[in-house]
């Protein structure tokens, strides 16, 4: 077993101002999310110069901040913030839902795309690449937070976290950063490679991030307010479950679909 790194969360502070790895890690996220943009659009034929992407990716950073923080305050603490209601701005304390910013993502692509008259698929396959980077490093973020660690295990990496316990856990955050970041953008960038029709991308991410995140909450510790929900999952898991089914479908009709059909 390790005993977790004593890590600081904070960076370095300037006055009242602290610097933290986990917004950091956003910002690097957001910053690679550009350069991705950049590169996909120009490789898949998306007509957008340069003030378009940026105009794209503060709409993508706003549903994710926006969304990220609703969703977690709906689907994993309602009853607190309905309690203290001028708690849910205090998003420097943490709390973000992935589900959330991704719903909060695909709402304000959507309206970027109907203001651009841009294709919303092909938008949306390289958005959902661009943010796969974000994804790894968030999880780094939650390790380095020493935050949403995994269940308890024997395995020799297992580590001691400050805050759960005497028992050594799975690093889950490093599971799902690897197989959200490096793997989930190798998976769509060769889909990307390959000029795969505009829309599979995009669902192939909700059939892979559904199904990685789906097995990994085996690993993960549920939210100690919430445990083990309907028929013993976590709310992960509840979550993904349809991600996968959406996916699949959505593939399914991509597929399907014609090749002069609007989006």
């Amino acid at each position: 077993m390790l005993n977790f790194p004593a890590f600081d969360p904070v960076i370095f502070r300037l006055g009242p101002l602290a610097v933290r790895w986990y917004g950091l890690m956003y910002l690097l996220g957001f910053l690679s999310g550009y350069f991705i943009i950049r590169a996909l659009a120009r490789q898949r034929r998306l007509p957008l110069d340069a003030d378009g992407i940026s105009d794209l990716l503060f709409y993508a950073v706003l549903g994710v901040v926006l969304g990220g923080r609703l969703g977690y305050v709906c689907f994993y603490q309602p009853a607190f913030y309905l309690q203290h209601p001028l708690q849910i701005l205090s998003v420097w304390e943490g709390g973000m839902s992935f589900h959330g910013g991704f719903l909060g993502v695909i709402i304000a692509g959507t309206i970027f795309c109907r203001r651009r008259r841009v294709s919303l698929l092909l938008t949306a396959d390289i958005v959902a690449t661009a943010s796969t980077v974000g994804l790894g490093l968030g999880r780094v973020g939650n390790f380095i937070n020493a935050e949403l660690w995994g269940r308890t295990t024997n395995v020799p990496w297992g580590v001691i976290f400050p805050g759960g316990g005497p028992l050594p856990r799975h690093p889950s955050q490093l599971y799902e950063g690897l197989l959200e970041g490096p793997l989930l953008l190798g998976a769509l960038l060769l889909l990307h490679r390959r000029q795969a029709k505009p829309g599979v991308p995009f669902f192939v991410f909700f059939v892979l991030y559904g199904t990685i995140r789906f097995c990994v909450e085996f690993f993960r510790q549920p939210d100690a307010h919430l445990g083990y929900l309907w028929g013993g999952a976590s709310m992960g898991q509840l979550l993904s479950l349809p991600m996968i089914v959406v996916g699949l479908g959505g593939v399914y009709w991509v597929m399907r679909r014609r090749e002069d059909a609007g989006d």
